[in-house]
């Protein structure tokens, strides 16, 4: 096995597949505003069909579909001569693959659709082809030969068909103005959706809260700040917040006051009015206002103005564990 030979067709491979992508960017024109404008207009489902590779990656784009916003499925061909036929109805669209635009079993049920008035997107590398014909948009998917050594396996057609795919999923993200917290209604599972529905309550700090007094010495600051892991100590008087001792204000006290600095008084080196946020807001406000600060840390409150947490910028990222 020559292993300079083998990484040198992988790379062939990448090449020739990206390249066929690239040609791709030409072809995104009337037909393809019109798919489009079809898919989005569609008052129904977008049913997407098609054999073997093609089946395969028309589940995925029907899957991409389906999570940003535009209702989705896949249907294969020859289920829809056994019953499945009736999934489909008027104010649908048909999205069908085929790279050749002759696969029989694909072809024979089209005119079935063309009864039931159903708009047919087609996709196939031959604009000539019976099942561009059939449609009423075609999209190009043509490629100059398959990126494997023997120009005979799927690769630089279904990696095509999928980025083309994926182009239609994205344009139409743009024409519905889908936002992120849509995505995470689909989601709610997922990082994101746990980001952007999850409030700070379900991640923030609660227990062994750095609490301090305005009047505590500083050896008791730098106690609580040690111990409370967060690199801070939330200065509190009679269940009001008074402000915010940092490790960063910890050394610039202790640069400034020198000598007298273990004499002095937390609410002499307290920074005053921090920032805070309310336990129901959403964690990506959260985020938000940290960034937007240039803060890692906020002071949560509950409805009644009492501290009831901290959250930190670790606990908005996507992926991080809930401490409930």
């Amino acid at each position: 096995m020559e292993q300079q030979s083998i990484i040198r067709k992988a790379a062939e491979c990448l090449k020739q597949e990206a390249e066929a992508i690239e040609k791709l960017i030409p072809r995104l024109d009337e037909d393809f505003l019109r798919a489009v404008e079809l898919i989005h207009g569609c008052e129904g489902k977008v049913v997407v069909t098609g054999v073997g590779k093609s089946g395969h990656i028309g589940s995925k784009i029907a899957a991409t579909l389906a999570s940003t916003g535009t209702p989705a499925f896949f249907l294969n061909p020859l289920d829809a001569y056994h019953g499945d036929l009736g999934m489909l109805a008027t104010g649908d669209v048909l999205l069908a693959i085929s790279y050749s635009g002759a696969t029989e079993e694909l072809l024979r049920f089209l005119p079935l659709i063309q009864d039931k008035h159903i708009p047919i997107v087609g996709m196939s590398g031959n604009p000539a082809s019976l099942l561009a014909k059939y449609s009423d948009v075609h999209l190009n998917i043509a490629v100059e030969r398959e990126a494997d050594p023997l120009n005979l396996v799927p690769t630089s057609s279904t990696t095509v068909t999928l980025a083309l795919g994926d182009a239609l999923a994205c344009a139409l993200i743009e024409a519905a103005h889908f936002q992120p917290t849509d995505f995470a209604m689909l989601h709610p599972g997922g990082d994101l959706g746990r980001k952007l529905l999850a409030k700070v309550e379900d991640v923030m700090f609660t227990d062994n809260l750095p609490i301090v007094a305005p009047d505590a010495p500083m050896n008791k600051a730098i106690e609580t700040v040690t111990n409370g892991k967060l690199g801070l100590a939330v200065v509190v008087e009679k269940d009001k917040l008074c402000g915010i001792v940092t490790d960063g204000d910890i050394r610039r006290a202790m640069q400034r006051l020198g000598q007298t600095f273990f004499g002095a008084k937390v609410e002499q080196i307290m920074s005053r009015n921090p920032k805070t946020i309310n336990q129901k807001a959403k964690i990506v406000e959260a985020g938000e206002t940290m960034n937007h600060y240039s803060i890692h840390s906020l002071i949560v409150l509950d409805n009644a103005g009492k501290v009831c947490g901290v959250i930190d910028s670790f606990s908005c990222l996507p992926g991080t564990r809930f401490y409930h």
